[in-house]
This record gives C-alpha cells, sequence and structure tokens, in this order.
C-alpha cells in the first residue's frame, strides 16, 4: 500500500503526520517503528494519525519511535494543529481530542511552511515535593532536576539511568535537567520510546517551567525556554494545589511531504 504522509518538526522534535481520515492507515507497532527508524526508514522522533472525530475538530494519536502509542507529546499537538490548518479542517483555532482529553490550540502567525503556535495544555497538580528535582505529570510523566551547568551535564547517560529508575517503573518516565536564569531555562530531556536525547520536548519544557516556578516561589508567569531545537515559551496560572491556564507556543514547520509503500 502506498503511503502519503508528511514530516514536521516543532524545535526539532520530528514527527511523521498521516491524514487517516479515511482510516486507511492501522497502526502496527513493526510499521510505524521502521517508518521511524533514522537510516531504514523516514526517521522522527514519532508519528502522530490525524482521525476524525464525532464532536471536536480531529483525533491526534501519537506513536512513539519505538512503534509503541505513546502519551501527550505537546510539540507533536503544535505540529498536528499547524497541519490540520495546512489540510484546511480548520481556521486559526482548533479543539482535538488526544490521549489525555480535550485540547484546544491557536496558529498565531504563519510565514511560509511555518506557523507560530499556541497549545492549551491540561492542568497539572503541584507535587508534594518541591526540592533540587521534581516529578510532574504534564500529559506525560516528567522527571526534572536542575543543574548549574546544563553544558557540562550527561544528558544521555544521567538521563536514561534515571529513566529506568525503580521509582518510576513499570512506564518509568521522561528526564528533564534545567539549568535556570531568572525567567529563562535552558532544558534538554531524554524521552522515553525515543531512547535518546532528543532536540526538544514540549511536555518537558512544560514540566521544567512549572518546577521552576516552585523553586524560584514565581506565582503566575511565563518562561522562556531554550533547547538544541529552538526556543519555546511556557506561560501558567498557579493556584493552591494545581497548575492552570498551561500553554506551550512555538514554532511547527512542516519540512516536506513524501509518499512510500508499506
Amino acid at each position: 500500500m502506498k503511503l502519503v504522509f508528511y514530516k514536521y518538526h516543532g524545535t526539532g522534535n520530528d514527527f511523521i503526520l498521516i491524514d487517516n481520515r479515511n482510516d486507511i492507515f492501522k497502526p502496527d507497532e513493526k510499521i510505524i517503528s521502521a517508518l521511524c527508524h533514522r537510516r531504514f526508514g523516514i526517521g522522527a522522533d514519532g508519528l502522530m494519525t490525524l482521525n476524525s472525530h464525532p464532536e471536536v475538530d480531529f483525533e491526534m494519536r501519537y506513536y512513539n519511535a519505538d512503534g509503541r502509542e505513546g502519551t501527550m507529546c505537546g510539540n507533536g499537538g503544535r505540529c498536528i494543529a499547524a497541519f490540520a490548518r495546512f489540510l484546511n479542517i480548520i481556521d486559526k483555532e482548533t479543539e482535538f481530542s488526544a490521549i489525555d482529553g480535550i485540547h484546544k490550540a491557536s496558529i498565531l502567525s504563519e510565514s511560509g511552511s511555518v506557523s507560530i503556535v499556541s497549545l492549551q495544555m491540561q492542568d497539572v497538580i503541584i507535587p508534594a515535593q518541591q526540592k533540587n528535582s521534581l516529578f510532574l505529570d504534564t500529559g506525560s510523566p516528567h522527571y526534572v532536576e536542575f543543574v548549574k551547568n546544563l553544558d557540562e551535564t550527561d544528558v544521555f547517560n544521567r538521563g536514561k539511568k534515571i529513566r529506568w529508575d525503580k521509582r518510576f517503573q513499570p512506564g518509568g518516565t521522561n528526564v528533564n535537567f534545567v539549568e535556570l536564569t531568572g525567567t529563562k531555562l535552558k532544558v534538554a530531556t531524554f524521552e522515553r520510546g525515543v531512547e535518546d536525547v532528543t532536540l526538544s520536548c514540549g511536555t518537558g519544557v512544560t514540566a521544567s517551567a512549572l518546577a521552576a516556578s516552585l523553586v524560584t516561589g514565581t506565582g503566575s508567569g511565563t518562561f522562556d525556554i531554550v533547547t538544541d531545537g529552538g526556543n519555546l515559551k511556557v506561560s501558567f496560572i498557579k493556584e493552591k494545589n494545581r497548575f492552570t491556564g498551561i500553554s506551550l507556543e512555538g514554532p511547527a514547520e512542516r519540512v516536506f511531504t513524501g509518499e512510500t509503500e508499506i
């Protein structure tokens, strides 16, 4: 079967997107992992299908590079909103279903193949532990650790060890290392499912910004995030026991369109 696909990235976090409103693509772990393979496939951190939905604009289904269905992907959510705009499913505003519930997104601006997209994230419960490292669920589980110098941190090996730590089993966790300077964060993430350091992680930078607000005592506000793949912005409102009004803002770019045989 010939499969038409679209390649997108959000600050270097790259995805294969498939318009699956006709339900022609049947997700299969081996096929998805082969398509995402960096040497023998298209190459991507994950694959998403855009499916029909009876109540909202569309449904987002996200699969990690290992072929298994994943939890919420923030950069993926921004990319699929831009993809829906490209397909003329939506105008500038959308409401779509994901594994963690309903999300809203806005296309703030467009320039060629690049869109600036703001994605509304789900509320996040404030964790009891608020020290140098924290664990938060921003639609995906994230361990956040603050470091003095991110460039000197062994993100891959330390991240891999924490990702498989017995504290976070059976599902494991994503791992973020964060260097904090005022309202600016430098973040590097080891992602489960990809099993590597990615150029950017949307739910990871969201968790990092919320964690930074806790360790600094910052209330409602905005953090600018620097990742190896580009810059993002996280805004939020801090309430008594949870964060609300969380938004993840940044670029989503359509890289190319192709066709492959599966």
